[in-house]
């Protein structure tokens, strides 16, 4: 069996940050006798290569230094800005014209979309050359766009539409789906690497708290920021926070401002042996997610099955496709989102019971473990594969 997978975002190299959980479901996948390709789209000029023995054909659609639409920010973040919007009519035309030069001459068996806006567009031309089965993965970003762009909808309904399958990341996202089109939509969640990690219990702790991710908006760390701030009397608390994004001066200067930037550490991208270190010195992990300006929140929280794979206590904000992994008080503690006194006391919580946050750990480990284990997760996908039967539309 040979499948298509069509995707706005892919790692750019070996060891990059974006979206690698999908790099791992084409691993296993290969180990079940499926050979799979990517198409993606050109970042900064980048041309076809190979990442761990999958070829990825990149489609260039303008100038190498404005070949940034999709990638680190992420699509739905940079149309905020109007220049970027001139950007997609050559995205769309390129991804177009290189998705029929693939097809022609290779007979795929399976086609499947990663963030179907607009990749669907693609897909559906990809599942008429070659006959295939077409299939739909949502993960909650590009759904959360039609708020701001209502003419999409329509759109949107149609390709879901000719999909022989739909899946979605988290019960928060299958909803979304199904406000625009009445199909069937199979809740499959992913993981990062979930596999339980061995960390030394530590009784030096000082109060480490770690956040992981793009520094957007819907992050929600303005607020992760305050409530550091709210923890007073607790200078021996620390925030790391790993990640990039525009917004990282802005939120230096607020941690100077809130008197908390010598409690704070900004450490940009990090390699995966520093990452994983930080994992392990933490004593709990926070997500201080939110719903943006522009309604985009979390379609799942990937980044929380990392934390838990370390066996490290989890707080939360109740928004999005969160609650699917965080059940409050059982797998991890979810706080209102916007709320700093809220975060607040739950970090106090967490850091002055060494027993709850034992709990928190373990059973967020144990969830972890039977919900996202990787090979479950795969079997999934290759029944979607190997389903007989396909809509002819």
């Amino acid at each position: 069996m040979k499948v298509l997978y069509i995707t706005t975002n892919f790692p750019r190299w070996e060891g990059d940050a974006h979206s690698p959980w999908i790099v791992e479901i084409i691993k296993l996948l290969r180990s079940r006798g499926i050979v799979s390709e990517v198409l993606a789209p050109s970042y900064e000029g980048l041309t076809d290569h190979v990442i761990d023995g999958i070829t990825v054909y990149r489609f260039r659609y303008c100038l190498p230094r404005w070949e940034t639409l999709t990638h680190n920010e992420g699509a739905p973040n940079k149309i905020k800005n109007p220049l970027y919007l001139l950007l997609v009519p050559p995205y769309l035309l390129f991804g177009l014209l290189r998705t029929m030069a693939l097809c022609r001459p290779v007979r795929y068996d399976v086609i499947h979309v990663h963030w179907p806006l607009p990749s669907a567009v693609f897909g559906i031309v990809a599942k008429w050359l070659c006959r295939a089965r077409l299939i739909a993965s949502f993960h909650g970003a590009e759904l959360l766009m039609t708020r701001r762009f209502p003419l999409l909808k329509p759109l949107l309904a149609f390709m879901i539409a000719r999909c022989d399958a739909v899946t979605a990341n988290s019960g928060f996202t299958a909803d979304l789906v199904r406000q625009l089109a009445d199909v069937p939509v199979q809740v499959i969640p992913y993981g990062s690497r979930i596999e339980l990690k061995e960390v030394p219990q530590r009784e030096d702790s000082a109060g480490r708290v770690l956040f992981v991710g793009r520094l957007i908006e819907r992050k929600g760390i303005p607020y992760l920021l305050e409530a550091i701030r709210l923890l007073t009397g607790r200078t021996e608390v620390h925030l790391d926070i790993v990640g990039e994004g525009s917004p990282k001066a802005e939120l230096m200067a607020l941690a100077a401002r809130l008197g908390i930037a010598d409690r704070v550490t900004f450490h940009g991208r990090v390699d995966d042996d520093a990452l994983s270190e930080l994992y392990a010195r933490c004593d709990v992990f926070v997500l201080p997610a939110i719903v943006d300006a522009h309604g985009d929140t979390e379609g799942l929280g990937v980044v929380l099955l990392e934390a838990m794979s370390y066996r490290k206590p989890v707080i939360a904000s109740n928004v999005g496709g969160i609650p699917d992994i965080v059940h409050d008080g059982e797998t991890g503690l979810l706080v209102a989102q916007k709320d700093p006194a809220a975060l607040a006391a739950a970090l106090a919580r967490v850091l002055d019971d060494r027993e709850l946050a034992s709990q928190l750990a373990r059973q967020g480990a144990d969830y972890v473990q039977q919900r996202f284990d990787w090979e479950r997760i795969v079997d999934e996908i290759e029944a979607l594969y190997r389903e007989p039967g396909r809509v002819a539309r």
